[in-house]
């Protein structure tokens, strides 16, 4: 078992955002593990002495920058003497001292433990309540505290396996010899239901987004590490943060990344891009690079099922005016919801998604037609794609989901968006059977839909696609002008570009330079170079010709997207899987 661990004095006081860089470095290499406990305490005095109980106002100009308020040793030792003792007193270790491996009710037990000294009257959501400096000052912990507090007591009884399980908006643990042991040990939004010790295996059963469809991030000690790096909170209050705890957690953020212990942690990557975004740093990648790094991670490690790498690009894009790049990452981000089930549990993304739809992009729209330049995303009728497979995938969210998620709130700004775009730029999108497109499955839910988009699952059928499209192009070999039969001929050979289909990028036939110099192609170039997708929800479906139409029928379409549907699906899964309800939450700080 763990023994208590002698700090060295001479470390000390950590007054500067290097004495603390200097600190975690030499924390991170050390044998055999880094120190869970020990370090949550260090960051959280100091974002709970800046931004919380700070003894002079925020960045006051006389204020030397980078300087932090001192963290001084007998800080540090007591309440890291304080949080051994209460855990080692409070778990009878006789009971364990034969396991090698922890066990649920060991798991069960430590949870029990850290749950029952926190103080009931106060609100669980709130800021600066993650670290053990938190729990060990004032028994506070929010959700993702009280789960690294479980995994930090069991590293100081001497139990090496449990380590932190991580989805976009929850936290659990995982433990026993292989990791493949799974336990609740907090609560998620304003309940305080008791799951603590049980699997998660219903929330992951019910495709549930808090549960990822099982592609959590499962952490090491060094993952766990930037885990606490990345939750660190700098703000002071809702408009403004303090400076230099958000430089400490940006140049933390980036001993790990070099350490390569981001490399699997799509969430705490897209973080540092924002704060590079914010104050770059010289010599580093750009913010957008971060930003796309984030979205490959998640798509190598995690079956492409994390929301937030797009939501985080696209934030970025919205803000600086790149307004199609915006609709195209909402796009991809709504290919990553449609894969799953909604249910009162993803009340966050819900609210992210609904902030997109109703604040976002209506803004969006105000903005773009106070003119009429020949570049304006209203002439574009790939953006109006991309805004109909956004919708799409909110749509087949909602499909076999316990809840419905569409209402009027919905239908109204979508609505006056589409109306937005004139006819001629919704006529060009072309609208493809059903099944000529069918991306990857998971248990019934379809991947993306236009064809330069960006996920991979496009490229699973791309031999499928180019036969279906040449073929096509035979078939209608009779009917097309004469001057053109000698090009369709041709299509023997593969005349279609394979980039240009997959990615949207060059000329859409082979040797498409030669083949543009001639206006007899004109027509059929016209013709190929329209963006396509797939529509996979039924209620979607039932909108492509009103959206298509020379003139929208308005009222139809509210009526369309509101209605409810898969009612007997829905209520199948509700009763298979006891699925509640539960309070709203509100957004988080």
């Amino acid at each position: 078992m763990a023994g208590f661990r002698q700090l060295d004095r001479k470390v000390f006081p950590l007054q500067d955002i290097p004495s603390v860089v200097k600190f975690f470095k030499k924390e991170l290499e050390r044998k055999p593990e880094p120190d869970l406990a020990l370090l949550s305490i260090i960051v959280g005095a100091i974002e709970n002495s800046m931004t919380c109980n700070r003894p002079y106002p925020a960045n006051n100009e006389n204020d030397e920058f980078g300087h932090l308020v001192p963290v001084e040793y007998h800080i540090v030792e007591t309440l890291y003497t304080k949080f051994h003792t209460i855990i080692k007193s409070t778990v009878d270790m006789s009971l364990y001292s034969d396991l090698k491996y922890a066990t649920r009710e060991l798991v069960k037990r430590v949870s029990d433990v850290i749950w029952n000294s926190l103080t009931r009257s106060y609100y669980k959501d709130r800021a600066h309540l993650q670290s053990l400096y938190s729990y060990l000052t004032g028994n506070k912990l929010d959700c993702f505290g009280v789960a690294f507090a479980v995994v930090a007591a069991c590293q100081v009884l001497g139990f090496s396996d449990v380590h932190l399980a991580l989805s976009e908006d929850h936290t659990w643990v995982v433990f026993g010899e292989n990791g493949d042991q799974t336990a609740e040990v907090t609560w998620h939004g304003k309940g305080s239901e008791d799951k603590r010790g049980q699997e998660v295996t219903p929330g992951v059963g019910s495709h549930s987004w808090l549960y990822v469809n099982g592609y959590p991030i499962i952490c090491d000690r060094w993952m766990e590490v930037a885990a606490l790096v990345s939750t660190i909170n700098p703000s002071l209050s809702i408009t403004n943060d303090v400076v230099e705890v958000a430089l400490l957690q940006q140049e933390l953020l980036w001993v790990l990344y070099d350490l390569g212990h981001l490399a699997q942690f799509p969430i705490a990557i897209g973080n540092l891009a924002d704060l590079e975004e914010i104050n770059p740093t010289q010599g580093r990648p750009p913010c957008s690079s971060l930003f796309q790094e984030a979205i490959l991670s998640a798509r190598k490690y995690y079956n492409n099922q994390h929301v937030y790498p797009y939501t985080y690009q696209a934030g970025y894009f919205y803000r600086h005016n790149m307004y199609k790049e915006a609709f195209e990452s909402w796009a991809n981000a709504s290919d990553v919801i449609r894969l799953y089930n909604y249910s009162r549990d993803d009340e966050e993304i819900y609210k992210e998604l609904m902030e997109i739809a109703n604040e976002l992009i209506p803004h969006i729209m105000k903005v773009v037609s106070s003119g009429h330049s020949a570049r304006s995303i209203l002439k574009d009728p790939e953006c109006f794609a991309y805004l109909l497979r956004f919708y799409d995938g909110i749509c087949q969210w909602e499909e076999g989901s316990p809840t419905p998620v569409l209402h009027i709130g919905w239908a109204k700004p979508l609505v006056n968006t589409i109306s937005k775009f004139d006819a001629e730029v919704r006529s060009q999108v072309v609208i493809l059977p059903g099944g000529l497109l069918e991306g990857s499955e998971k248990d019934g839910k379809e991947g993306g839909d236009v064809i330069n988009n960006n996920n991979d699952c496009c490229k699973t059928r791309e031999g499928d696609l180019i036969s279906s499209l040449e073929s096509k192009v035979k078939d209608k070999q009779a009917a097309l002008h004469p001057s053109i039969e000698a090009l369709t001929a041709a299509c023997g050979e593969r005349i279609l570009n394979r980039d240009f289909l997959i990615q949207g990028g060059g000329e859409p036939f082979v040797g498409g330079a030669e083949l543009a110099s001639s206006s007899n192609v004109d027509l059929l170039k016209t013709e190929t170079t329209q963006p396509k997708l797939v529509l996979h929800s039924e209620k979607m479906r039932g909108l492509k010709d009103l959206l298509l139409a020379e003139k929208l029928n308005t009222h139809a379409i509210s009526l369309q997207l509101t209605a409810q549907s898969q009612v007997q699906v829905g209520k199948k899964v509700r009763e298979e899987q006891g699925l509640g309800t539960r309070p709203k939450r509100t957004r988080r700080e």
